[in-house]
């Protein structure tokens, strides 16, 4: 138990942060992703292998660097486990991804904005995918 309990809990990453994280990750990752497709498909609009390999990485790499995907990595920002301060399983990634990706769909967005808006007004700066996980966004320690 290297991290122990809510070591990283007060010092929440907030909303902007978490944004440019998301950015990052979008460009590193999401535009390579796009071109690749465009070459192997010939532009026939076919995403599918594309939005594979985005979910793998969004659900994967956390599990397996720390908490971290590259975007956050450079932001110095990484998810954790609420419990205890240790970096996500897969089930955890899958309640974070799945559960709420679903419940944001089914509520046409509007669960989207609410859970940005709870990161941004909320002292500890979880979303609602936070909350059916069990995890937050903090910074990474010094």
């Amino acid at each position: 138990m290297g991290e122990g309990i809510g070591l990283n809990t007060n010092n929440p990453a907030g909303f902007w942060i978490r944004f440019g994280a998301l950015l990052l990750d979008a460009l590193i990752v999401g535009v390579p992703l796009v071109i690749i497709s465009l070459i192997l498909t010939g532009g026939s609009g076919d995403e599918i292998y594309t939005n594979i390999i985005s979910f793998l990485y969004t659900l994967l790499l956390p599990i397996f660097w720390n908490g971290y995907t590259i975007g956050k990595r450079i932001c110095g920002i990484r998810i954790v486990k609420v419990s205890d301060g240790l970096p996500p399983s897969l089930g955890t990634m899958l309640l974070r991804n799945v559960v709420a990706g679903l419940i944001y769909g089914f509520t046409l967005g509007i669960a989207a904005i609410v859970s940005a808006t709870m990161v941004g007004a909320r002292e500890d700066k979880r979303s609602l995918h936070d909350f059916i996980a069990g995890t937050e966004v903090v910074h990474e320690r010094l």
